[in-house]
């Protein structure tokens, strides 16, 4: 059988650095399953020169396309084919369009580690008819500060997000807006005021940006979409079945409350059971949703009800459950809209 190894990337958040072998084989399970028509055999941790890595077994050798795939697992560093007891580089060919310090330049409290953000679009883009890759339309609505964003224009997707404090629009707004200057990338950028019966509901930050200017004029852009009103209301700034990725971390209930129509509410639980459904509706069929969320504010159990009542089949995927910290037991589940 052929055998390859990834060696993971040095984890800046040591807790996270010890669940990522861990996190990796479950990661890799589902892209097997997924998207390679489930050739990894097997998957394991092994130590290579004292180093740790994932190593697995496929049924066949691994074509372009699938080392290509492989290249986005969120915590891989490098690929490799094992020949006895040497290791063959792989050429990584990963979907990234941008520089890597979007992702990684912004530092604040409570921000979400950038492997596990990574890691929560590729399992849901992955549960959808249209898989990894492709121009696909991504929906945050609880976006923060933009760490899935992010991640969504780095793969060359199209972003929204939605959130309801007004402090994180106002700096994600001042983060991306200079970023592009500096990256001197082709961009228009618009901050403008939303109202309903004359009414202020909410601001939009709306951006579109190419790589060059000879990629602008051919129509090979990127939209952002930014949303400062409450996630409950997704369905006035948003059209029904218009993405086809919806991913979110949702508030884990510990240093500040859900943000829902009724105020700050110390259970995400009762956020989610109001909100999903409004998410559903922004789904096109044959789209995926993809919740992180603290365990101890709910069983994995209570929220599979919560996303099969408002129409959407859970995926039966590996166990993601992993430590925080002494209050946040973080896990991943992920359902799909029927096509």
């Amino acid at each position: 059988m052929p055998r390859y190894a990834l060696l993971i990337l040095p984890a800046f958040n040591r807790v996270y650095g010890e669940s990522s072998i861990r996190l990796t084989m479950s990661e890799l399970a589902v892209f097997s399953d997924r998207a390679l028509a489930g050739r990894v055999l097997a998957s394991e941790e092994t130590t290579i020169g004292g180093v740790p890595y994932v190593t697995f077994e496929t049924s066949e050798p691994l074509a372009g396309p699938d080392v290509a795939l492989l290249s986005n697992l969120s915590s891989v560093y490098a690929l490799f084919g094992l020949e006895g007891d040497l290791l063959r580089p792989l050429t990584m060919r990963p979907l990234d369009r941008l520089s890597s310090d979007l992702i990684t330049i912004q530092k604040y409290a409570g921000k979400t580690n950038e492997h596990f953000t990574k890691l929560l679009l590729n399992v849901t883009a992955l549960a959808g008819d249209k898989g990894l890759g492709g121009h696909l339309a991504v929906l945050d609505p609880l976006c923060g500060r933009g760490t899935t964003l992010n991640q969504a224009l780095m793969y060359g997707c199209d972003a929204s997000g939605i959130d309801v404090d007004g402090k994180d629009f106002e700096a994600y707004t001042g983060f991306i807006k200079t970023w592009l200057r500096n990256k001197r990338l082709k961009h228009t950028a618009e901050t403008v005021p939303v109202r309903r019966e004359r009414a202020l509901v909410g601001r939009r930050l709306n951006i579109t940006f190419g790589l060059s200017k000879e990629s602008v004029k051919a129509g090979d852009v990127q939209h952002l979409s930014v949303v400062n009103a409450d996630t409950l209301k997704s369905r006035e700034f948003f059209k029904p079945r218009s993405f086809d990725v919806l991913a979110t971390d949702a508030p884990y209930g510990v240093q500040h409350g859900s943000k829902g129509g009724a105020g700050l509410s110390r259970s995400p639980l009762e956020l989610l059971r109001q909100a999903v459904p409004v998410w559903a509706e922004l789904l096109r069929p044959g789209g995926a949703m993809g919740i992180a969320w603290n365990t101890y504010g709910g069983k994995s159990s209570e929220l599979a009800k919560i996303l099969v009542a408002a129409g959407l089949d859970v995926m039966d995927y590996p166990d993601f459950e992993h430590w925080v910290d002494q209050a946040i037991v973080r896990d991943i589940i992920v359902a799909r809209k029927p096509s």
